[in-house]
């Protein structure tokens, strides 16, 4: 796309499904490095990415040729397998449906970089379901409490 220029970034929250716990810390940064790769291979920028045993943040920056829907489905999709095939412990493994999704300005970056790579601490103190209504309600977004984890 010619004099296309764009700073698309975007911060994602999705669950594994059902927040079983599965991401355990010995394995965590594989799985964040695996995401990353499948984000570089689809132009995607890859900021950081972390989380806990249930869900994960990505802070991704898309390029205008690929809708949002498609990113994450070529993010999931493909850790999905990958994550099966590497750990034989985690045939049952998956990631929620669905994905919460909010813009970032380029004035936020410092701030959710920081909250991403601290998501255990920050754990300590609130849940995961917490923390996800609390984005939902604060980006004004309505939601139905039967559909947000499954």
């Amino acid at each position: 796309m010619a004099h296309t220029f764009t700073n698309l970034l975007i911060h994602v929250i999705f669950s594994t499904k059902n927040g079983e716990l599965w991401i355990h810390q010995d394995i965590e940064h594989r799985i964040w490095s695996y995401l990353g790769g499948i984000a570089r291979e689809n132009d995607i920028k890859a900021l950081p990415i972390g989380g806990i045993e249930n869900h994960l943040h990505l802070l991704l920056g898309v390029p205008p040729s690929l809708a949002l829907s498609k990113a994450l489905q070529l993010i999931k999709g493909g850790s999905s397998g990958w994550i099966k095939e590497t750990f034989p412990a985690m045939l049952g493994f998956g990631w929620q449906d669905g994905y919460a999704a909010f813009s970032v300005s380029k004035s936020q970056i410092a701030e959710i970089e920081d909250y991403i790579r601290k998501q255990r601490e920050h754990h300590q103190s609130k849940t995961f379901e917490e923390d996800y209504r609390a984005f939902l309600d604060r980006h004004e977004i309505d939601y139905k409490e039967e559909y947000l984890f499954d």
